[in-house]
């Protein structure tokens, strides 16, 4: 269980020193900028920043003694070739001084996250850890998976790794514990149980099936089975069954035996050998051809919730401890710290992880290398799970390297693509039109990159196909080149990729030109003259021409599969926007009418259409609907 909160934030205005030096980009200029910042530190603990001319930042750095740390940047010949190359770009540092060097540690890895430097260690990982909710704030509290900002009052376990760790370890909470999952909302309407209560997932609290003191009871068994007292669980339902047995209520123990089956097939897929090690992260690095895989496994009160890999960037020439370390403070700058944290080597600054992680998670935090016994075995396992994920991530680099090679061969793009959009747009008839833009690379999809283009009809008509890709592609490009004129950023494509044929293409192409954009490769991708059967796909090129490849292509798999993600991307997407138009009432337009008054005009009314037919004086008798708030809806139907 966690209560653990977001680390204080720094104000950066306070002891910031800024020095600017000549735009000329070598490493005599990026010494000389350095200096000129030493004339200024102070001994105190920090951070500091090192920027390019453009103010970018290259690298963000902790120290215990900011003129010490810093002055080692300009004795060149003892830097590695990574760091040489960072201080000949480096024209500018920002210092920032802090109380001690825990507070130093916590700032830089919030600026790490931030600014996401090209010399610093990155973990790239985009999707925030799953989390099981209890709530507090009901009468019959629920139980929920939740992601993003722990806000709501209750108690927090996790992380987890996955969803799917969620999922299995909630479905087993609702058959052992019956606890609720449905909102309020729905729990307040309620006049009857739900199927969840016919499957014996519920026990319906919302129809008094079960009184406060036994809910509360079963709150207390989950939150004992999630701290890993299971066996107590265990023996209570035991205890429970030969109750209900002698008393000849067959039914009832039935039941607890349904749920001692739960319980036993939980235990054999969740539980591990983990004796008394309680809560536990487990870390373990594996390096090969410049790459570095870190697998994880998260256990809590003896119970695996799961395991998942992560590969950091920017680690070549990187010391493989300061790898693990840096990882380790991006990664605990959000996740809550376990009590213990294993890792399968020493660490330079052991101690000082440790009590940055203790600051975080409100208490002690032990980081520890295993030697023997079970905690050693687990460490071994995830050091097998390194390995074995690293040699997977190298295979599979190693055959998307060849994919991507034989894309820009096919393409005829000078190097392989490392950026790549495809585009397609989805609507029913012109309602609830939009764009989609899905993203791949080297290393796969960039989900979090996909973007959605709410159509407003600024081009044709909404259920015009041409119509919506030109104004796809004017708001995407012109705002691109409003954000990186220069076109040397990261987020221009080399490849772009339109689901359709000629007219699809030859309309993206026609607004490219007049934004002056001519060296953007595109292709369309349409069916071929077997209308609907796989690898008949043909790709429209901008000089007229048309390809066809063989049905058991790789690279024609690869592209299918890149068309395959934006379709499902912009459908998924109309389906929410079209759900979301289902539930929209005409009350939603009416500026300061909230879901409360905008209910208690529909419950007196019946309709949106009653609503803005009815009169003053019908609007101010609604209950719950003041003279003003009345004076409001009318004025809004009637300002003509």
């Amino acid at each position: 269980m966690s209560s653990y909160g977001p680390p204080t934030r720094f104000n950066e205005e306070q002891a910031t020193f800024t020095v600017r030096g000549s735009d000329t980009p070598d490493l005599a200029a990026g010494v000389a900028a350095i200096r000129n910042v030493l004339a200024t530190l102070p001994t105190r603990p920090g951070v500091y920043r090192m920027q390019d001319a453009r103010g970018d930042v290259l690298y963000v750095g902790k120290a215990r003694a900011l003129r010490h740390r810093v002055t080692n940047y300009t004795q060149v010949d003892r830097l590695p070739k990574r760091l040489q190359r960072m201080v000949a770009q480096t024209r500018s540092m920002t210092i920032v001084t802090t109380n001690n060097e825990a507070e130093a540690l916590l700032l830089e890895a919030q600026l790490i996250k931030r600014y996401r430097p090209a010399y610093n260690v990155l973990l790239r990982d985009d999707k925030s850890f799953p989390f099981i909710l209890l709530r507090q704030d009901h009468q019959f509290p629920r139980i929920q998976k939740h992601r993003g900002a722990r806000r709501a009052k209750g108690d927090y376990y996790g992380p987890f790794a996955s969803a799917g760790s969620v999922n299995n370890t909630l479905n087993a909470l609702q058959k052992l514990f019956l606890l609720r999952s449905c909102t309020d909302g729905f729990f307040k309407t309620r006049d009857r149980p739900c199927l969840l209560y016919q499957i014996k997932r519920c026990s319906a609290p919302c129809t008094g099936r079960i009184d406060d003191a036994g809910y509360a009871e079963l709150v207390g068994d989950a939150k004992n089975f999630l701290a890993g007292k299971a066996t107590d669980v265990q023996a209570k339902l035991g205890t429970q069954m030969e109750a209900a047995a002698e008393a000849m209520d067959f039914e009832r123990a039935a039941m607890i035996r349904d749920r001692l089956k739960a319980l036993t097939f939980v235990q054999g897929t969740q539980f591990i050998n983990a004796e008394g090690i309680g809560d536990a992260d487990i870390f373990a690095l594996a390096c090969k051809d410049g790459v570095v895989g870190i697998q994880a496994f998260f256990i809590r009160g003896g119970q695996n919730w799961g395991h998942r890999s992560f590969f950091p960037t920017h680690v070549a020439d990187v010391p493989e401890d300061e790898v693990l370390s840096a990882f380790l403070t991006q990664f605990y700058e959000e996740v809550p710290p376990a009590r213990t944290v294993f890792v399968d080597r020493e660490l330079p600054e052991a101690e000082l992880l440790a009590e940055v992680f203790a600051t975080q998670a409100g208490r002690k935090v032990e980081l520890s290398v295993p030697q023997r016994g079970t905690r050693r075995r687990l460490l071994d396992q995830a050091k097998r799970n390194a390995e074995e994920a690293l040699e997977r991530r190298l295979a599979e680099s190693t055959t998307q390297a060849k994919l991507l090679r034989e894309v820009a061969e096919l393409f005829e793009l000078a190097e392989s693509p490392d950026r790549i959009e495809v585009y397609d747009n989805s609507h029913i008839q012109g309602t609830n039109a939009l764009g989609a833009m899905v993203v791949a690379g080297p290393e796969g999809f960039r989900k979090g990159q996909y973007r959605k283009f709410n159509i407003k009809g600024n081009e044709a008509r909404t259920d015009d196909d041409f119509g919506m890709m030109r104004e796809v592609f004017r708001r995407r490009f012109a705002r691109q080149l409003e954000e990186a004129p220069d076109r040397d950023d990261a987020t221009w494509p080399d490849l772009v990729l339109i689901d359709g044929g000629r007219g699809q293409l030859n309309a993206a192409k026609a607004i490219l030109e007049d934004l002056g954009i001519e060296d953007v490769c595109m292709v369309g991708v349409a069916k071929g003259p077997d209308h609907g059967r796989e690898g008949r796909e043909v790709f429209h090129l901008m000089d007229g021409r048309e390809l066809t490849l063989p049905v058991n292509a790789p690279v024609l798999f690869y592209l299918q599969r890149l068309r395959d993600e934006v379709h499902r991307f912009a459908i998924g997407a109309h389906r929410e926007k079209r759900a979301k138009a289902i539930g929209a009432s005409p009350l939603d337009e009416v500026p300061g009418i909230g879901p409360a008054r905008k209910k208690a005009l529909l419950m007196h009314f019946g309709t949106g259409r009653a609503v803005r037919n009815a009169s003053l004086e019908d609007l101010q008798r609604a209950p719950g609907v003041s003279a003003a708030v009345a004076q409001q809806v009318y004025d809004f139907y009637h300002a003509r």
